[in-house]
């Protein structure tokens, strides 16, 4: 995926929508015979909201609810901001971060979150989600915290320490990652990362400002931030890495190969590596992250305030992004809590994984949490800034064009939007 979880759908849910809980496809707030409401759900790829776990919201409220599931979430955008202020939209709709600052320019089209409940995000998630008015418009759900995901097993054969303490001592900056990378390259002849790419998206998720500001003002050509984090990567990152970009079905293949020996790694992440390499067994995980902390997706959810039954609606995002759903959320897929009030429960605390070596996944994560000083800015047209520059990574990795002359295209590109 470019970003988030956005393609991760072929390697965990599949492209179906499918339709839970319910007794029926009721249109958004019908009700069936017995008076029963009846609630649409749209997400994508894989928030955590099993059938079971719907059925327990169902259980306590009575309300029944249709879970639509996108296959991913290109076409969850291409549909929510057709559809959005006009019909046909979920009573609760998932947005994913990269796309949010989108429908933040429609913040009047959502229901706000309700008072009360402000103040249970982390301030960083829940401050991305205010408006100009101070209207808290989206629910959030899920973070992305990165830590080092990595093949102890290749590591000690490469010469580097394996146990995941010691692996975390390596990482404290940027070029002591890449320098770490350019020994096991040369040790073994093999990439050390996936991908060029995954790397890119590191270093800009730790920027205040990549392509636009607050304003509205473009920066994306003419930021050195950007232009550094693109030197770096065609400089430091191509050179050791496995493949140009993520998702690809080479790529997913090579988790079990050995062709890499690590990936940076938000939790959502640890289903994609056990679910393609199910009988690897020296995937584990370092408390570590190049430069301080790092987050790399997220989602929130969304209440249209043109809904047939926004109240009920607002009660069910309130259920699905409490810090005791979101924790079962995480057991069920990995998705980590934007809630530091689940940062105190054992069922997060003391959780661990058992596929990477047992490894202390939750502490980890709230480690990873805690690090993140920067949430970056990301205006209406990130999406499209950040995706063209993935691409001109991708054209110099193959070839197909020098640095110099990938970077022109993208100025060229970016005019253009």
């Amino acid at each position: 995926m470019r970003t988030s979880r956005r393609t991760v759908a072929a390697a965990i849910a599949g492209a179906a929508t499918i339709a839970i809980i319910a007794t029926g496809c009721a249109p958004s707030g019908d009700s069936d015979a017995g008076g029963t409401t009846q609630l649409t759900l749209a997400t994508f790829n894989d928030f955590g909201y099993t059938d079971e776990l719907l059925a327990e919201f169902t259980e306590e409220t009575g309300i029944e609810v249709i879970h639509n599931k996108a296959a991913t979430s290109n076409d969850a955008r291409a549909n929510y901001f057709q559809k959005l202020g006009k019909s046909g939209l979920a009573d609760v709709e998932a947005v994913e971060i990269d796309w949010f600052t989108e429908a933040m320019q429609y913040s009047d089209l959502l229901a706000p979150v309700p008072d009360d409940l402000k103040g249970r995000w982390l301030d960083w998630k829940e401050a991305a989600a205010t408006d100009a008015a101070g209207n808290l418009i989206a629910y959030g759900t899920d973070i992305g915290p990165q830590g080092i995901c990595f093949r102890s097993d290749l590591f000690a054969a490469a010469g580097l320490p394996s146990d995941r303490e010691a692996v975390a001592e390596l990482f404290p900056t940027w070029d002591a990652f890449f320098e770490v990378g350019a020994q096991y390259t040369q040790a073994t002849g093999k990439p050390f990362i996936d991908s060029a790419n995954s790397v890119l998206q590191g270093i800009v998720n730790q920027l205040e400002f990549a392509y636009e500001e607050p304003d509205g003002t473009i920066i994306a050509t003419e930021n050195p931030d950007i232009q550094d984090a693109y030197n770096t990567v065609v400089e430091k990152a191509i050179p050791i890495s496995a493949f140009p970009a993520q998702w690809s079905e080479d790529w997913n293949a090579s988790m079990a190969n050995g062709e890499f020996a690590a990936m940076l790694c938000p939790g959502w992440m640890h289903g994609i590596i056990s679910g393609n390499a199910p009988d690897i067994t020296g995937w584990d995980i370092a408390d570590a992250f190049p430069g301080g902390g790092g987050n790399w997706g997220g989602s929130y959810l969304t209440v249209p305030a043109n809904g047939a039954n926004v109240e009920a609606a607002q009660q069910l995002a309130d259920w699905l992004t409490s810090p005791e759903t979101q924790i079962k959320a995480f057991l069920n897929a990995g998705t980590f809590p934007s809630q530091p009030d689940a940062y105190t429960d054992e069922a997060l605390t003391g959780y661990t994984n058992e596929y990477f070596n047992d490894a202390p996944t939750g502490e980890i994560g709230i480690d990873r949490a805690e690090a993140v000083t920067v949430s970056t800015f990301k205006g209406p047209k990130y999406f499209q800034f950040h995706d063209a520059l993935q691409n001109a990574v991708t054209r110099v990795f193959d070839g197909l064009e020098t640095p110099e002359q990938s970077w022109d295209t993208w100025v060229t590109e970016v005019s253009a939007f």
